[in-house]
């Protein structure tokens, strides 16, 4: 068992650790660059550096949903947006409060699957904070993306929502 001892009710979680320790591994599957990559970052020249917090915040995030997707689903997972640090938050248009500034969010595809089917295994078999299939079109299966979130420090609500590009609906709309 691992304790994270930032957490306010010291809880304690277990934890799957690589076999040879790599700092730039979150799990098995997940790479700290690619839940930090940023083109506009990159473009804009900010700084998307998370701290010490947000990549163990990043890294329960990859150990108790992403690499349960990964294994599910079969085939490798599209990571979009990982971590956004304040700035780049503000600068995209998006809120410097976001699970993404806090490393507990991540929008992603899965290659060869439709985002509603992997939306709706996640909703029906992990625990997460947050679960939003985004710009889903029925009839195509790899339109949209699904954005999860996972707070490993706290209750994590497990709210499923779904936005069309104008607003938000309970539950995963088809």
């Amino acid at each position: 068992m691992f304790k994270f001892p930032w957490c306010s009710d010291a809880s304690t979680k277990e934890i799957i650790k690589p076999k040879k320790y790599d700092p730039s591994k979150l799990s098995p599957h997940f790479t700290l660059q690619e839940l930090t990559k940023s083109q506009t970052a990159e473009r804009l020249a900010l700084d998307n550096t998370p701290s010490i917090a947000e990549i163990e915040a990043l890294r329960a995030l990859c150990i108790h949903v992403m690499e349960h997707v990964r294994e599910a689903a079969g085939s490798p997972v599209i990571v979009s947006s990982g971590f956004r640090s304040q700035f780049l938050c503000e600068e995209i248009g998006s809120s410097h409060t976001s699970q993404h500034a806090k490393g507990e969010a991540v929008d992603f595809e899965v290659i060869g699957k439709d985002n509603y089917f992997m939306a709706c295994w996640i909703r029906d078999n992990l625990e997460y904070d947050q679960l939003i299939l985004e710009y889903y079109q029925p009839g195509k299966p790899n339109s949209g993306w699904i954005h999860v979130s996972y707070k490993d420090c706290g209750q994590n609500r497990n709210q499923a929502l779904t936005f069309d590009g104008r607003k938000y609906h309970k539950g995963l709309v088809k």
